[in-house]
């Protein structure tokens, strides 16, 4: 049987855009809201019990947190076992992180999952202090033994990212907007500005960045994501990549309201997304990050007796990043995105890191 323990279900209405870390954050004091009648799968000798610490907004941000869903989904329902679901605040201290993986550890959950670079530090010192438990941690490294460090090469797919605006812009001017300005999302930034620039150097790019340093609520703010790209539209540009978590859907939102303008969606599907239907016929593809893959990967290795542990890098080549093509509006273009991707991948295009 599945049971999954939602802190912050109450949280997650599908068909809210305006979703806010504060309203959706959850903090590892509150009480399990799962219902009695599913918690006979607990009892299960051998089963698992997952543990998923989520980034903030939690599972329902039709993102980067719904993609790691998916995968722990996806092994509870081959496996067997349950699943707690732990959700941040963009309000965070690193002792908020600590305690929540602590709670999780002190449960009985193995393996936990830590979904979301913030959780680098925390995940080190939790780990250390649980040698027995299996840990996940995506998007950082770790150094701790029993830690599977699940990464990515971002910036590949956002390279394909670039090619495709560079490809589809009517005004040579596309835009890029960050949810927060981290090294990570840098990463995002740094691909798909080389690879707009190498496909049409002709083609302006509009940076823009929601929040910056330890403010977070840059990953769930629809609203600034809607402005910011309202504001980039204003300007002329006519095509908008946004890697920012659940803010991106505000940002999708505004592109699907001006005639002839598209979005590029991030690390989910995000035309496939229930929750973003009626925005679907702009948005031009998505750099989807199969997060999924690398947890599933993960408790999968634990459920075999073999858990993961050092730098699972999930790259272009691997499949790891790529983009979606849902909806067929880069069909037309295909022929020129697998040449990227091809030189990608056999190293003749070398992906910058950094901007």
């Amino acid at each position: 049987m599945r049971r999954v323990a939602k802190l912050s279900a109450a949280c997650i209405a599908t068909a809210a855009l305006a979703m806010t870390a504060t309203a959706c954050g959850s903090t590892s004091s509150e009480k399990d809201s799962s219902s009695s009648s599913s918690s006979s799968s607990d009892g299960a000798k051998g089963d698992l019990k997952i543990g998923l610490a989520y980034d903030i907004g939690g599972r329902g941000d039709r993102s980067f947190n719904d993609s790691a869903a998916r995968g722990a989904d996806k092994a509870e329902k081959e496996f067997g076992g349950s699943i707690k679901e732990l959700t941040a605040k963009a309000s965070d201290t690193e002792a908020d992180r600590e305690q929540r993986l602590t709670d999780l550890a002190d449960a009985g959950y193995n393996p936990i999952v830590a979904v979301g670079f913030s959780y680098a530090t925390s995940v080190d010192k939790v780990a250390a202090k649980y040698p027995k438990v299996s840990f996940g941690l995506i998007d950082a490294v770790a150094t701790a033994k029993n830690v599977d460090s699940i990464t990515f090469t971002e910036e590949q797919g956002s390279y394909l990212a670039g090619v495709a605006a560079a490809l589809k812009t009517k005004k040579n001017y596309v835009g890029f907007i960050g949810g927060v300005d981290t090294p990570l999302i840098k990463k995002f930034e740094a691909g798909y500005v080389q690879g707009v620039k190498d496909t049409n150097p002709k083609v302006k790019v509009d940076v823009q960045y929601l929040t910056h340093g330890s403010d977070y609520s840059g990953f769930a703010s629809p609203d600034k994501g809607k402005e910011a790209a309202s504001g980039q539209l204003d300007k002329g540009a006519d095509v908008i990549y946004s890697a920012a978590g659940s803010s991106g859907n505000g940002s999708i939102e505004a592109i699907s309201g001006v005639k002839g303008a598209w979005a590029i969606g991030v690390d989910s599907d995000q035309y496939n997304i229930q929750g973003l239907s009626k925005y679907k016929e702009s948005i031009l593809t998505s750099m989807v990050k199969n997060v999924d893959v690398g947890v599933y990967d993960f408790i999968k290795s634990v459920k075999d007796g073999s858990p993961l542990t050092g730098n699972q890098v999930y790259s272009l080549a691997k499949g790891g990043v790529g983009l979606a093509t849902s909806g067929g509006f880069i069909d037309d273009i295909q022929t020129q995105l697998d040449a990227a991707k091809k030189k990608i991948v056999d190293g003749t295009i070398k992906v910058k890191t950094t901007p």
